[in-house]
């Protein structure tokens, strides 16, 4: 498996090798001591989501309370789909910064963001499916959001398809805002 440090530390991407025959293919998305030898720790999964989008639909960008943070590792099982990992944190020097990576079941290529890191994706195909493992299970309490479709962020969403988004993720408050009502974690010295 191949990995790589994307421009916002503690977001990685990992591309597996793919076994394609004339059955189908076989992967290994996630790989323990892959994940270990790139990031320099375990994965612990206390919970596994699966989304199902239409093309267009945006989920995100959402966070977690810090602590305890929810870390996730992406997959897209089928569709395509543009994950996006924006740094959240108050006080990080990449603060406002984003990266975007493509995700499609050809690559099976993958994306890890650390606890603390904001995380938004938009379905570019119908019938999208992601698959998530997350350090920790969804609190309601303590998941937050900031607008997709903030100006100061620009996302790279692609012109000429429409976006769908949940009444939740229309209504986030910007970047600004949510820092300016105590909403974003903080930066502690490390990762982004």
């Amino acid at each position: 498996m191949k990995a790589r440090e994307l421009g916002i530390p503690g977001a990685w991407v990992f591309e597996p090798e793919v076994f394609p025959d004339r059955r189908g293919l076989f992967v290994a998305p996630f790989q323990g001591p892959a994940f270990r030898e790139a990031v320099g720790a375990d994965f612990v999964t206390r919970q596994s989501n699966v989304s199902v989008s239409a093309a267009g639909v945006v989920r995100g960008v959402h966070f977690a309370d810090v602590p305890p943070g929810q870390a996730k590792y992406v997959t897209c099982l089928s569709g395509r789909l543009l994950d996006v990992v924006v740094v959240v944190r108050v006080g990080s020097p990449t603060f406002g910064r984003w990266e975007a990576v493509e995700l499609d079941p050809a690559s099976m290529r993958s994306v890890y963001l650390s606890a603390g890191l904001g995380h938004a994706f938009l379905a570019l195909e119908e019938a999208t499916t992601a698959s998530y493992l997350c350090s920790e299970p969804y609190n309601p309490a303590g998941e937050r959001g900031i607008s997709p479709l903030d100006p100061a962020l620009a996302l790279p969403w692609p012109a000429g398809l429409p976006l769908v988004l949940s009444d939740k993720d229309r209504e986030a408050p910007t970047l600004a805002r949510a820092q300016a009502a105590g909403l974003l974690p903080r930066w502690e010295g490390r990762g982004a």
